[in-house]
């Protein structure tokens, strides 16, 4: 099927009559323009316009959902009126303080088409003007600075292909002087808050005429270098490491990647850190999260505590209640949280941690009145409230986001402290160090806080491994839950995770087990994949493709990736219709239908969602999954249903959006479904782990198989090495500091 031609963007020249919205923040506007015979309304990410300005702006009709006629911006050409009339109508907008109607009209009269230079550049002339003080015209010429310093770093980005949008979120960083600043760094990029990728920014530099070699670029490097590995979950690097790689990516000699290092160390841009001889190189900011992490845990773990005198004898009520004994090894968990400030609950699937946490909850309860559960992600803190029947929250939303500001932020925090007495924090295993900072931050000075999660699945896709360093010192209070109840032992599923945990290849299992393989690879193993959990699971176990049965892939590329996938189910499960309308599928872009199950793939803390009969709320989180249940075709919007949650996504939010018929193991963490298929074929050797293969076979409740290869599989299995992640947690944990004498934190 042919994909439809790409429409010319259309033109629209005009004045600037009524500012009806604008966004400081992200650039976003809403106004009319007076396009000579009509006024049109024009919507966009466009910078910073104001009433009077003339523009260009290029785009295309659409008809919005709720507004109606409306010209969608792609880009905004806007400059400073040239003549009298023009002027008179930008001064008499109120852009500029102190300045109304009749005030412009003095200046107009006085200064004619001079007079925005006037303001610019001689302001003190304002004071001929009845009523303008000098203090007023210096404050008319500042604002006045400010509006046209906005549109010339807009200029100034959209020359090198960059967005109105970063333009306005640069310009709030870096002020009034942000052209100059970018013009002598253009490296400045790559950092907060803009994180352009290296090879971007490198392009811009190397249009300004900066050479290979230059200091900028090589302290540039380092700092992206360590960027970039954060965003594989390392907190610091080696410092023999990061000298390496950064010479190789940048192809400088290694004698001026250790002299740019030493700079940055020298004016504490980055910190170093020395642990069992090696020296470790961080950026500040996860330096001072897994300081502040270990500091506050060691508190909580040494602080005295005495478990309740009922203790024992409320255990035995509860055992009566529930109408069985507690395995020894849970009464130690219930004990231990009990008796602490601080604790860790840990083990595999079958083993009894929601019975235990449940117990921890029902005993916590009965001594405080307030009590919270969360968890990482929203499907996660679904479940957990499921398990529990007991209301949880995400970390997100338990600590509140701070939206008025462009950073995250949260409400939450040192200065405003959480009112909990009991924080118990589920699938630990997710949490990264910046997020946990933040909730050890926010908690009570002496809030008790349980830890719950399995150390053998994935670690967090942010920098760190708390729960890995946490379990390899002594320092916090553990329990490790290792029986298998005899329920339990009867699904082949939980039987084969402990299995890939101890380094064995899992049992292949057969029709009437909740796990069985099927040996396949390549493309006939994508069609052997479709046709389960189009046909074939469906009508065994009367499971619903879309809703109950989920594919999760290693890998994203190749012919059982997750985006070949995605495309061959969608064609499937969800092909087109006239009565299906979608946005996408041009030039081989990914296609949005109604009735596709998609996923948020990023957070989104601005997005609002309506739930009914409930108050509207605010954010949309990475990995919750959804159903298309309206499209909108000329606003190139679509309306998304998670769980009770409707959002509606504009045509600038589409790109947070992909189809979840197929989804990486990773996006999967903390999530269950009934039915999981796991492509165990053409995996990547750098992806062939096992505890990636733990997590994924850990998803399924009821049913999972796997579709591959044994001798993917066994590689899988035998490899732990790709589990390591560089932390310097554990040495916090135990009272190093890295430090040598007489310096400090």
């Amino acid at each position: 099927m042919e994909t439809p031609a790409q429409p010319q963007l259309q033109k629209l020249e005009g004045v600037v009559e009524h500012m009806i919205y604008e966004n400081a923040e992200t650039g976003y506007a809403v106004f009319e323009v007076n396009a000579g015979d009509q006024d049109i309304v024009v919507a966009g990410n466009v910078g910073s316009v104001d009433n009077g300005m003339q523009v260009t702006v290029y785009g295309h009709m659409v008809r919005h959902p709720s507004y109606g006629e409306q010209f969608r911006a792609e880009s905004c050409e806007a400059s400073l009126p040239r003549d009298a009339a023009g002027v008179l109508s930008y001064l008499s907008s109120g852009v500029l303080p102190y300045i109304g109607p009749a005030t412009a009209k003095k200046i107009v009269q006085k200064f004619g088409d001079d007079a925005l230079n006037v303001i610019g550049e001689t302001p003190q002339k304002l004071c001929e003007i009845k009523g303008i003080t000098a203090e007023k015209a210096a404050a008319v010429s500042r604002e006045f600075h400010r509006l046209y310093g906005v549109r010339e770093v807009i200029a100034w980005f959209m020359q090198y292909g960059l967005s109105a949008q970063s333009a306005v979120t640069a310009y709030r960083a870096f002020g009034a002087h942000t052209v100059e600043a970018l013009n002598q760094n253009p490296y400045l990029l790559c950092g907060e808050p803009l994180q352009l990728k290296f090879a971007q920014v490198d392009g811009i530099a190397a249009a300004l005429q900066f050479e290979s070699g230059s200091r900028l670029r090589v302290a540039a490097g380092l700092l992206y270098a360590l960027r970039h590995n954060a965003g594989n979950g390392h907190t610091c690097l080696p410092r023999g490491k990061l000298l390496e790689s950064t010479a190789r990516f940048l192809r400088v000699e290694p004698e001026a990647i250790e002299d740019g290092l030493q700079e940055l160390l020298q004016t504490r841009e980055l910190c170093a850190r020395t642990f069992d001889e090696t020296e470790y190189i961080y950026l500040p900011d996860l330096l001072a999260a897994e300081a502040d992490i270990a500091a506050r845990l060691r508190e909580l773990a040494g602080y005295p505590t005495e478990a309740p005198a009922t203790l024992e004898s409320d255990i035995r009520a509860l055992e009566i209640v529930q109408g069985f004994a507690y395995a020894p090894l849970q009464k130690e968990a219930i004990r231990t949280a009990l008796s602490s400030r601080v604790m860790v609950l840990t083990g595999g699937p079958g083993t009894g941690k929601t019975t235990t946490v449940n117990a921890i909850l029902s005993l916590y309860e009965a001594l405080y009145d307030r009590v919270a559960l969360c968890a990482p992600t929203g499907r996660a803190a679904k479940r957990l409230s499921e398990l529990t029947n007991h209301p949880a929250s995400t970390i997100h939303r338990l600590l509140e986001v701070d939206y008025t500001s462009g950073a995250v932020r949260f409400i939450h925090n040192e200065k405003n402290l959480l009112k909990y007495d009991v924080i118990i924090l589920d699938e630990m295993s997710m949490v990264d160090v910046k997020l946990f900072q933040a909730l050890l931050a926010a908690a009570r000075p002496h809030c008790r806080i349980i830890m719950v999660g399995d150390a053998d699945q994935l670690p967090s896709v942010g920098p760190g491994n708390i729960l890995g360093e946490i379990l390899r010192t002594r320092e916090v209070p553990t329990v490790r839950l290792t029986e298998i109840f005899r329920q339990a032992r009867q699904s082949l599923i939980v039987q084969n995770a402990h299995r890939i945990v101890q380094g064995q290849a899992p049992l292949k299992g057969g029709a009437k087990d909740d796990f069985f393989m099927i040996e396949s690879i390549g493309l006939a193993c994508q069609r052997l994949i479709c046709d389960l959990v189009s046909t074939r699971l469906p009508k065994a176990y009367g499971f619903d493709p879309v809703r109950d049965i989920q594919v999760l892939c290693p890998t994203k590329v190749g012919p059982t990736g997750s985006v070949e996938l995605n495309a061959r189910l969608q064609e499937i499960l969800n092909p087109p219709a006239p009565d299906k309308p979608q946005i996408g599928g041009e030039k081989g872009s990914k296609v949005l239908r109604l009735g596709d199950k998609v996923m948020q793939i990023k957070n989104d803390y601005d997005i609002t969602f309506e739930r009914a009969g409930a108050e509207a709320g605010v954010g949309a989180y990475n990995g919750d999954l959804g159903v298309i249940t309206a499209v909108d075709r000329e606003a190139r919007s679509v309306t998304v249903l998670m769980d009770d949650r409707k959002y509606v996504y504009s045509a600038d939010q589409l790109s947070e959006l992909e189809p979840a018929y197929a989804v990486t193991v990773h996006k999967s963490q903390g999530s269950e479904f009934p039915a999981v298929v796991v492509p165990v074929a053409d995996v990547p050797a750098r992806l062939c782990y096992r505890n990636l293969l733990y997590t994924g076979v850990t998803r399924a409740r009821k049913l999972c198989i796997l579709t591959g290869s044994s001798r993917t599989i066994q590689s899988m299995v035998r490899n732990v090495r790709q589990n390591m992640r560089y932390s310097g947690l554990r040495y916090l944990l135990q009272g190093q500091d890295g430090l040598p004498a007489g310096d400090a934190l």
